[in-house]
This record gives C-alpha cells, sequence and structure tokens, in this order.
C-alpha cells in the first residue's frame, strides 16, 4: 500500500483520512496532540512537533509521499526530504512563500496577482510612518491562524496594541462579498477548480460563521475568481490542493487575500454538495491520479460549529437530535473533547435547491445547535 504521511492530525487529517479510506494509502500522521482528532483513526499515530526539524524528517522517511494538513511546519526538513526522494507535496518552496505573509504578499506583487496595497512593518513603532494608510488591517507574517494574528488598526491610538514582530500592514478596502476558489493541481499539471463560494464572517471572532456554494455572484466575477485561482496555482508550480480566498470589492474588483495549500475550511461542503469532495480531490492531486469532476450536486451550505461563548470543558452538543430530524442536513464532529469559545468543534452541511430555504435552514442550524461545555 502507498505510504501518505500527514503533518497535523486536526480535524482536516481526519477528513483526509476518512476520504482515504476506499483507496490503497495507509495514512501516518505526525501532531504534537496525543488527543488530536486523528489519534484514534489510524494505528500510524505520532506524537511531535511538526516545526522540529528532526521530527519531521525522522517522520517523512518513512513514507512514500508527505502532504500536510496545516503550513506551520519544518520547512527544511521537507526540502531535505525532497532531496533524498520523498514526494513532498505541496512542495517545500511553496510552503515557504505561504507560511510568512509578507513574502506571499510580494509574490502577488511580482506576479502580478491584484492584491489590497501593502506596507511590510518590522517593528510596531514604523506604524507611525504610515498614519496615511489607515483604516487599515495588521497581520503578523508568521503563525497567525484562524483570524489570529490580525488586528484593525483604525486611529492612532490603536497602534499600542500592535505586534511587535514583523508584519504586514494591508489597506482596508471596501468589501462586499469574501470569495473564495479550492484549485488543484496534478504532477501532469492537470487542473481543476471548485465552484466559487462566499463566506460569511462572524465579525467577533474573524472566522467563517457560514458559506455559501454556489456564490451568489455574477457569472463574469465567477470567472475573474476561478482564473485567478488558477494562475496562481500555475505559477507556484504546485502540486496538491490550493484555497484562494478573495474579496469582491464594492467597485467590484477581485483582490486576492490569502491562500492555503491544503485542504481548507471553505471546502467542507464539498462532502455533500459537490461530485468530489476536496480531500478526495487533494488525494488525487498528490498521487498524480486524474482529478474529479467538481460539479455542483445541488447548491449548499455550511455552517461552523464553534464553541460557545465562556463554555470551557468537555463538549456537549446541545441540540444535535433537532439538527439531525432536519432532512438533507448533514453533522460532521470532529471528534474533540474539550470545548473552548471559538474552537472549531464541527461543521454542519445543508443541500438543497431553493437558496431562500436553504438560508432558512442555516438559521435554523445555527440557532439550534451550541456547543457547550458539559453541566
Amino acid at each position: 500500500m502507498q505510504k501518505i504521511g500527514i503533518l497535523g492530525g486536526g480535524q482536516l487529517g481526519r477528513m483526509l483520512i476518512q476520504a482515504a479510506i476506499n483507496y490503497p494509502y495507509d495514512i501516518y500522521i505526525l501532531d504534537p496532540d496525543p488527543n488530536a482528532p486523528c489519534s484514534q483513526l489510524t494505528s500510524h499515530f505520532q506524537v511531535g512537533e511538526l516545526t522540529h526539524f528532526d521530527t519531521v524528517y525522522h517522520f517523512g522517511k518513512k513514507v512514500d509521499i508527505l502532504t500536510i494538513e496545516i503550513e506551520h511546519v519544518n520547512a527544511d526538513a521537507l526540502e531535505r526530504l525532497e532531496a533524498e526522494g520523498v514526494q513532498v507535496y505541496p512542495q517545500s518552496q511553496v510552503v515557504r512563500i505561504i507560511q510568512d505573509k509578507r513574502v506571499q504578499k510580494q509574490f502577488y506583487q511580482t506576479e502580478q496577482i491584484p492584491t489590497a496595497d501593502f506596507v511590510l512593518i518590522n517593528q510596531k513603532n514604523e506604524l507611525q510612518n504610515h498614519v496615511d494608510f489607515l483604516p487599515a488591517f495588521l497581520k503578523l507574517g508568521k503563525a497567525g491562524y484562524d483570524g489570529k494574528g490580525v488586528l484593525k488598526l483604525t486611529h492612532t491610538s490603536d497602534f499600542e496594541q500592535a505586534f511587535e514582530a514583523p508584519s504586514l500592514l494591508e489597506k482596508a478596502v471596501a468589501i462586499d462579498k469574501e470569495i473564495s476558489v479550492i484549485v488543484a493541481r496534478n504532477l501532469n499539471g492537470e487542473i481543476s477548480t471548485f465552484p466559487v463560494v462566499e463566506l460569511v464572517f462572524d465579525p467577533v471572532l474573524n472566522l467563517v460563521d457560514y458559506l455559501l456554494c454556489p456564490a451568489q455572484i455574477t457569472n463574469d466575477q465567477a470567472q475573474q475568481a476561478t482564473t485567478l485561482a488558477k494562475q496562481i496555482i500555475e505559477k507556484l508550480g504546485m502540486v496538491g490542493l490550493l484555497a484562494v480566498e478573495m474579496f469582491l470589492t464594492k467597485e467590484g474588483k477581485i483582490l486576492v487575500n490569502e491562500i492555503a495549500p491544503r485542504p481548507h475550511n471553505s471546502g467542507h461542503q464539498s462532502i455533500e454538495g459537490n461530485e468530489t469532495s476536496q480531500f478526495e480531490q487533494h488525494l488525487r492531486a498528490i498521487n498524480n491520479l486524474p482529478l474529479g469532476s467538481t460539479e455542483v450536486r445541488m447548491p449548499s451550505a455550511m455552517v461552523n460549529l464553534l464553541g460557545a461563548p465562556a463554555h470551557i470543558g468537555e463538549a456537549h452538543y446541545e441540540g444535535l437530535g433537532e439538527v439531525l430530524r432536519m432532512p438533507q442536513v448533514y453533522v460532521h464532529l470532529y471528534g474533540k473533547k474539550i470545548t473552548k469559545p471559538g474552537r472549531k468543534m464541527g461543521h454542519v452541511t445543508i443541500i438543497e435547491n431553493n437558496i431562500d430555504r436553504l438560508l432558512e435552514k442555516v438559521e435554523q442550524v445555527k440557532n439550534r445547535l451550541q456547543v457547550v461545555a458539559r453541566k
């Protein structure tokens, strides 16, 4: 059997394992948490730090193909493994670009990919030189994730909260919608895109609250977004799955926000909503198999199940029975034992031909199903 190693044992790795079950693949997982969501799904689960060179290197030597479900990994170890014949997808040079938002933005600039204006900041006292850039978002160059490492700066009084680390100051743009395109490319150069999805964010947590597929945008806008996603994966020369998050501005322009070289929260609905899920597509791409059809089976929505505010402790899914009674509603729980405010604990996919009815079901799921601490 083909040995596939995954760096990271979270929910994305868990859903990759679920997609791999029907194929001749033996899945190996490396994660620092012994209770990670993948820990019970494979007999090849190893506890170890993803940023430690020797740990990643020796783990990679056990497998035929090495991939990731989180980009905060040791890229030097990936490069060494590539040199020694291990197939690493996404490739180490791609991971290096995406690990640092500053490098990522410079890549867009060099390759003439439309993106919001930005300046690079090395320490927070430099912000005083860019007061005319406000309002803006300050983003940590490295280690930010799930809305962390992002700070909105509206007035100079906000500068005190700024990061004392190399960062990116990005000019705020007037956003009509936030959208995402997931694109896959295999070693033969075959490229396939999923339909554009529309993302609705929680304004407090800065995380996706829910998404709609396909996005409620014009055909021309969808084509522009799809073309951009294809251009980026081609310019990177990347093998695997790439999520491209974009802004649709009030003026109708499409700007690339950020990219992730792995399965992504903006593709979870594809398990039930598309002919091929993003997880199966990733496995097809890294194994150089023909890419699957991404046709929409039915319009869909995905609701993130986040830990309720002020609840820390053993997870309890309040209202689960009510949601399970709803037709064309599919619950995915990630197997995390402990809930915390804003922690991603699962998601719910809804499929429905009527968009108004789809949105009604989104609200019903959000109101009925809560992740709280068991009393």
